[in-house]
């Protein structure tokens, strides 16, 4: 079983990506007691996605993102309930069963949520299970401040560590030295494992908008199941290229 933990946005995202690729897929988040934190959660479970949402005054997050024609993107939001998520807040049966933990790097940006986040990193290992975290945004990188977040990940050591090229300029530090497994996304490139391509497929993009967690989703199931690295980017890239062909940042958006 693969677990995530983190907002209703790319955390979601991986759960819902892993669950259409046949795993079983945990989120754990924080929602608003209102219509919309209602409305996402039941979306996410009709993918076959198991949610643990912790309830809470504060409004469920909201995010807007407009995609041109050329493909590009810009988003617009607020923050929700979910960053206020409490290391306390843990039902430590959340985490049972769980193989692999997946962390979306927004999940460490700010408080109580990032501590609640290396809380269920610890619980998750404490189960055997293996540590992926994927930078998230370079903006957001860059926001919370690379050294920072390097840091932060070599207090976590992540087996699996995904980032664009850009993020991983923001990080400014070598990411083969905080992750058994560096994995940068190249997009229509393909990707780089240690220093290997794997190309990607020609399509012709739609939308891009979650192409990255379903990027990882791949990715982490089949590392999962005993593929390669290599292996495992190889399947990632063709269902990552799948993304892009559809409108949505989920297999069933």
């Amino acid at each position: 079983m693969v677990v995530s933990i983190g907002t209703l946005g790319q955390a979601a995202n991986f759960c819902a990506w892993s669950a259409a690729l046949g795993e079983q897929a945990r989120l754990i988040t924080r929602i608003g007691n209102d219509e919309d934190g209602r409305r996402l959660v039941a979306e996410i479970e009709a993918g076959g996605v198991d949610v643990k949402a912790v309830l809470s005054d504060e409004p469920t997050g909201a995010m807007v993102e407009l995609v041109a024609l050329a493909g590009k993107r810009a988003a617009a939001g607020r923050q929700g309930a979910a960053f206020g998520l409490r290391p306390e807040e843990l039902d430590t049966e959340w985490l049972q069963g769980c193989g692999l933990l997946h962390i979306p790097a927004d999940a460490l940006f700010s408080e109580p949520l990032a501590t609640a986040s290396r809380r269920a990193a610890e619980l998750a290992r404490d189960q055997g299970a293996i540590l992926s975290v994927d930078l998230s945004s370079a903006d957001g990188v860059r926001e919370y401040g690379g050294v920072r977040l390097a840091l932060d990940l070599a207090m976590l050591r992540p087996e699996l560590l995904f980032a664009s090229e850009a993020e991983a300029a923001e990080l400014g530090t070598p990411l083969e030295g905080l992750a058994k497994v560096p994995v940068v996304k190249l997009g229509i490139r393909g990707a780089r494992v240690f220093d290997r391509l794997v190309p990607a497929s020609r399509v012709v993009a739609v939308d891009a908008t979650g192409a990255g967690d379903a990027f990882a989703a791949a990715f982490c199931s089949a590392y999962l199941d005993g593929a390669t690295p290599l292996e495992a980017a190889g399947r990632a890239v063709l269902v990552g290229a799948f993304a892009v062909t559809r409108m949505g940042a989920r297999p069933s958006g």
